[in-house]
């Protein structure tokens, strides 16, 4: 059961959701604040349940918070989990840069934070930053793309983010091994926001000027569930299209013969590893990893897929 209660920060209202947890071990263990993007994308959504429920069975308190990539709503946040007395902070950025300064005045405060997804652009002053092994898993996706293109064709890329490192991150380890491959031309590539609506709109109109595609890579499942509904929309079932997360919805186009792969992060059990460390960083002042932590990634296909489940394997 949870609780949503409205916060009034600075003069900015933030939802909040506060679980009801088992009161005294929550008073022994403190608050957690847990700080991710907007839940509307299921990635972000397991991250944020998979690190609640960890430090719920750990015994502390929680705050979900979502920034929603605003670097003034995470800076708003930050100061609410400082006014809050938070014992811990768990993150998934809102900006390699931006995010910078709230993390150090959180240190500066005494809260730790523990980076998860996306790294920022400055050591020493999180505790932990675990992330996925994003070139290795871009790597695995762009050598089923060039397996499934047949090494040849037309294709386009959807890019994620622009300032999220990750974005930048998997477009060089997806070129890295398409680039090798000199029958395979890129017709197009531009960003759709890690966004389902602009990667639905951004494939409309690359496909009204480059109606000869034969595949589109994206920089993640949620634009290339976009891609392909406006490539269904089009009558273009037969274009090759590649994702990279893992998510729940993927994995259902990909059994339905659909999207032909993706690559899985494994954003829940890295959420709960970050609580473990901080747990562990609160109790002994030391996580005994060091601060930058990569999880590999897995290639996604139809014959694994009935085995993911909310961003993790099942075996």
């Amino acid at each position: 059961m949870s609780i949503t209660r409205r916060l009034f920060v600075s003069g900015l209202a933030v939802t909040a959701v506060l679980p009801t947890v088992r009161a005294a071990r929550a008073q022994d263990k403190g608050l957690i604040a847990i700080i991710t993007p907007s839940h509307d994308n299921p990635f972000f959504k397991a991250e944020a349940v998979g690190a609640e429920k960890r430090a719920q069975e750990l015994g502390y308190e929680t705050i979900v918070l979502v920034h929603d990539d605003d670097p003034n709503k995470q800076s708003e946040m930050f100061d609410t989990a400082i006014a809050r007395g938070a014992s811990a902070i768990i993150l998934d950025n809102a900006g390699a840069d931006a995010t910078v300064a709230p993390v150090q005045r959180a240190k500066d405060a005494g809260i730790p934070s523990f980076l998860i997804d996306r790294e920022i652009k400055e050591s020493g002053i999180a505790v932990s930053q675990i992330v996925s092994n994003n070139y290795q898993g871009a790597q695995l996706g762009a050598e089923e793309f060039v397996s499934l293109m047949g090494e040849e064709g037309p294709y386009v890329e959807l890019l994620g983010r622009e300032a999220d490192t990750n974005a930048g991150i998997r477009s060089a380890g997806y070129h890295d091994i398409i680039d090798q491959f000199p029958d395979l031309e890129m017709v197009a590539q531009q960003s759709a926001n890690w966004s389902q609506t602009e990667g639905y709109e951004k494939m409309e109109t690359i496909l009204q000027a480059n109606p000869g595609i034969k595949g589109v890579i994206c920089g993640n499942d949620t634009m290339a569930m976009g891609a392909w509904a406006a490539l269904e929309a089009a009558g273009r079932t037969d274009v090759i299209v590649v994702g990279f997360d893992g998510s729940n919805d993927v994995r259902d186009s990909i059994i339905n013969g659909g999207i032909k792969a993706t690559v899985l992060q494994p954003a829940y059990r890295q959420a709960q590893l970050a609580v473990e460390q901080a747990d562990q960083y609160l109790e002994t002042g030391s996580t005994g990893q060091p601060e930058k932590q990569l999880m590999d990634c897995v290639l996604i296909t139809p014959e694994n897929a009935g085995d993911l489940e909310t961003f993790a394997l099942s075996s």
